[in-house]
C-alpha cells in the first residue's frame, strides 16, 4: 500500500492537494500532519516533531490493517531531514511503500496564496515571511513539483502520475 508523503512550506497547497487526492481515490485515507501535532500554543521542536511521526505511525499502520484502505496521504511540512528519515524508515517498518514528494511555488504564487487563504487562523504576516524564508530549503529537497499556476487537480495529477521518487 502506497503511503504518499506530501511535503513542502506552509501555504503551498500540501493540505488542498492530500484532501482532493484523498476525495478523489477511493478507499484513501487522508493524514494532516498538523493534527498529529494539535498542541495550543505551537511548539515545533524535535521532541514534538518525533511525539507527531510517532502518531502518523500509529494511524499509517491502523489504516493498513483497514480492509477498505488502500492508499494513505499525508501533508505536513517537514523542514527536518532526521525526522523525514525517521518518518521514512518507520513507513517501511510496518509494510507501506513511502512515496514523497515535495510542493513548492514561486514567491509571489505563495503569498497570494496565504492573503487568500480564508479557512487558516494563524495565516500572519510574520508565519508568511518563515514561509517565504524556507522556500529555498524546500527547493532543494528534490522531488519537487512547482505548483505556481497550476490548479489543485492538475497538482494532484502530478502526484499521481509519478512525479516523485520511491525511497529504496
Amino acid at each position: 500500500m502506497r503511503f504518499i508523503i506530501i511535503n513542502g512550506p506552509m501555504g503551498v497547497g500540501k493540505t488542498a492537494v492530500g484532501g482532493y487526492i484523498a476525495d478523489t481515490h477511493s478507499g484513501t485515507a487522508f493524514i494532516d500532519g498538523d493534527w498529529c501535532l494539535d498542541i495550543h500554543p505551537f511548539v515545533g521542536n524535535t521532541e514534538t516533531k518525533r511525539m507527531a511521526v510517532d502518531n502518523i505511525l500509529h494511524m499509517a499502520d491502523n489504516y493498513r490493517k483497514c480492509s477498505v484502505c488502500n492508499m494513505i496521504v499525508l501533508s505536513w511540512t517537514i523542514d527536518d531531514r532526521t525526522i523525514m528519515q525517521e518518518l521514512t524508515d518507520g513507513i517501511l517498518a510496518v509494510g507501506l511503500e513511502p512515496v514523497n514528494v515535495t510542493l513548492i511555488c514561486g514567491r509571489e504564487a505563495l503569498t497570494d496564496r496565504w492573503r487568500n487563504d480564508r479557512i487558516c487562523k494563524w495565516r500572519s504576516d510574520d508565519w508568511l515571511q518563515v514561509s517565504i524564508k524556507s522556500l529555498d530549503l524546500f527547493c532543494s529537497l528534490g522531488n519537487c513539483i512547482d505548483t505556481t499556476g497550476l490548479s489543485v487537480s492538475e497538482v494532484a495529477e502530478q502526484v499521481m502520475n509519478g512525479c516523485y521518487r520511491l525511497y529504496p
